[in-house]
């Protein structure tokens, strides 16, 4: 099996096979890196590559099963690489930012710990938006990250380098953060799977916070199965994280197999969505159309005004990020990036009755979608992205009309930041590409703690549709 051959693999493919000793974890190393080499320089996946210590842990993985031990985990030996916000006691975590270009973490990330128990490899660390705050990839000091289908267009964000990394082949899996959609929108942009999980389901201990009530961790896989298996691995209670659910953590990869017929999808009437791209609605359709020809019911719902929830998400991710920056804005402020830094002085604007507000009214707008909107179906289809990926030039903030692009841009995550809002999960799912080749995604918002039942779905969905699989080309 060439390099190219082993990179085409899945990670639950590659797990087995390294299980079985079909393939060594040093030659899948050495592959990913012969493939990191080729791509970094038109994609930019990567804030730090550590090739030579990725490759000896892989021949510390080979020598274990040599020895006739069993795996270290089901993830043992298998290259991962992350945002570069989950922290790695002793090892330097940016989070995307010049303030902490040099700052080094005296903990370790809970989700970090169980990827390494599970024998997971660490072969570096990931590109993102400058501490997590912006959805297309942009960073003016790592350089910015472009989709693994389009050097010019954008790879979504915040968790850039994930989505571009796993869809461009260049590692297996990756952990992302998503406070108003940044794992599903770089798992649209890149053609792959990622799934917001529901609030509390994975620990967020030794992850940088952007806002403490609206930050999920997550993972982003080339499929459903892959992310199946890497959530397998990282949700559960976590005393070291108060807000981190005591539910109980159902077998994610077995419910894979579930039959989704009878299933009730809800999907909102185009004529309602006039803010989406016809070319997304039309995707939309199709898909929908696949997953009724699986056995599921479609029934079309009423999708309440979403301008007041992503309203109130706004005021409590803006209060909450401004309350976290403070002092280093006014120890560093220079060192921000202008457009970040007028967020958080918008936050410090807001006044401290706003924001209780918001988070009173986040119960009853979460209340009101669950009951007018999920009652009666299992899931509820969304457009992704609502148009088709805008380049990296027409999303630069720092152009003449950056007006005109921070609304485009204030667009993206339309769909997305109201689910962070509710808590719910959602999993992104790939549905199909544009007429110029680009990736379109859809997503399905479950019901709280259904991360099974949107897998199980995605899984079934993407069986049916191998031909959204193809791979991206140099």
């Amino acid at each position: 099996m060439n390099s190219e051959d082993v990179t085409s693999l899945s990670l639950s493919e590659l797990a087995l096979a390294i299980e079985r000793r079909e393939l060594s974890s040093e030659k899948v190393v050495a592959a990913c890196l012969e493939r990191i080499a080729t791509w970094q320089p038109s994609r930019n996946c990567f804030i730090h590559i550590d090739g030579h210590r990725a490759l000896e842990h892989a021949r510390q993985c080979d020598l274990h099963l040599a020895k006739g031990f069993k795996p270290l985990g089901p993830l043992h030996g298998v290259p991962l690489a992350h945002k570069d916000m989950f922290y790695r006691k002793g090892e330097i975590s940016t989070c995307g930012s010049k303030i902490r270009q040099n700052w080094v973490a005296d903990t370790t990330a809970t989700v970090i710990k169980r990827l390494d128990q599970a024998g997971a490899i660490q072969i570096g660390t990931l590109n993102m938006a400058e501490f997590a705050g912006g959805p297309t990839g942009h960073n003016s000091h790592y350089g910015h990250c472009a989709s693994a289908y389009s050097a010019q267009h954008i790879s979504g964000g915040s968790s850039s380098g994930s989505g571009s990394a796993v869809g461009a082949r260049l590692i297996y899996g990756a952990l992302g953060s998503d406070t108003g959609g940044s794992i599903r929108m770089p798992a649209t942009a890149n053609n792959i799977v990622g799934i917001k999980p529901t609030y509390g389901r994975v620990s967020r201990y030794g992850a940088m916070p952007r806002s403490w009530s609206l930050d999920h961790i997550g993972v982003l896989g080339r499929t459903a199965a892959d992310c199946a298996l890497m959530m397998q691995i990282i949700s559960g209670h976590d005393p070291m994280d108060s807000t981190s659910s005591h539910e109980s953590v159902p077998d994610f990869v077995a419910s894979l197999e579930k039959p989704i017929n009878g299933l009730k999808i809800g999907y909102v009437n185009p004529s309602d969505l006039s803010d989406v791209d016809p070319i997304v609605l039309e995707a939309l359709e199709v898909n929908r159309q696949i997953l009724a020809d699986l056995g599921a019911v479609l029934v079309q719902v009423k999708l309440a005004n979403m301008r007041p929830v992503f309203e109130v998400a706004e005021t409590i991710v803006k209060s909450e990020a401004a309350a976290m920056h403070g002092p280093w804005l006014r120890e560093h402020g220079e060192d921000y990036t202008p457009l970040f830094r007028s967020r958080i002085e918008v936050g410090m604007l807001i006044p401290a009755t706003d924001y209780i507000n918001a988070l009173r009214l986040r119960a009853k707008l979460t209340q009101s979608f669950i009951v007018d909107t999920m009652r009666g179906i299992d899931m509820l289809q969304l457009p992704s992205i609502p148009f088709p990926l805008p380049t990296i030039s027409e999303t630069d903030t720092d152009a003449a009309d950056g007006d005109t692009i921070r609304n485009l841009i204030g667009k993206i995550g339309a769909y997305q930041r109201p689910i962070n809002l509710f808590g719910l999960p959602s999993v992104s799912i790939p549905g199909g590409f544009c007429p110029q080749g680009l990736p379109i995604g859809f997503q399905l918002v479950g019901h709280p703690f259904a991360e099974d039942l949107l897998l199980a779905t995605a899984h079934h969905f993407q069986a049916a549709t191998p031909q959204y699989a193809i791979a991206p080309t140099l």
